[in-house]
């Protein structure tokens, strides 16, 4: 029987108060509706069998990945290379705000988001190779496994356009709602996609 990796990619649930507020690395709880979100996916999830849980340090990912593990009795090991892109000085400012205050690092953030490198912060090009060398050492460690990773949208998206060869600029392109389930397997002919925004 070929070796198989099976990988689920959970986003989190639905963070507290951050309507119209940029947050990369802004670290915010869950609301009340993104526990009732990371719930559900742990119902959803709790017949698999999952070996590890690995999550992003940020607490709306860790809140999430520990109510995940619940039903498998597993402690979330985090990683900090699963965080979400860091917007340096844009942190927790309001969209208007941003664009009052940097219109042309607005401006092309809205028009070619890829291309950016956020003030302070990161480039999606830095996160990508970030997010990549994480998933690698992930696939090396588990052959043969079935792992859940809590995350970001803007992670699991990355992770999402490796596996279907999707150009970085169409990254956009697929959606990820609050409390998503992903599922992607690894064989020695590389990944399929079974499952996308679940």
């Amino acid at each position: 029987m070929p070796e198989m990796t099976t990988v689920w990619l959970v986003r989190h649930g639905l963070p507290d108060a951050v309507n119209g507020r940029c947050y990369g690395r802004h670290d915010v709880p869950l609301s009340a509706e993104g526990i009732r979100q990371a719930k559900n996916v742990a119902m959803g999830l709790a017949k698999e069998s999952i070996s590890h849980i690995y999550s992003s340090g940020l607490r709306r990912a860790l809140d999430t990945a520990r109510i995940v593990a619940e039903p498998h009795g597993l402690v979330v090991q985090t990683i900090d290379e699963l965080a979400e892109i860091d917007f340096g000085h844009l942190e927790g400012l309001s969209y208007e705000e941003i664009e009052k205050r940097s219109p042309d690092v607005f401006q092309l953030w809205m028009t070619r988001p890829t291309e950016i490198q956020f003030p302070d912060g990161e480039s999606f090009r830095q996160m990508s190779l970030r997010v990549i060398a994480a998933l690698d050492v992930l696939l090396s460690r588990h052959r043969n496994q079935s792992i859940a990773v809590v995350a970001h949208a803007g992670v699991i998206r990355i992770i999402l356009c490796k596996a279907l060869s999707i150009p970085d600029k169409e990254v956009f392109r697929l959606a990820q709602r609050y409390g998503a389930i992903n599922r992607i397997t690894w064989s020695e002919h590389g990944p399929i996609v079974e499952l996308m925004n679940g």
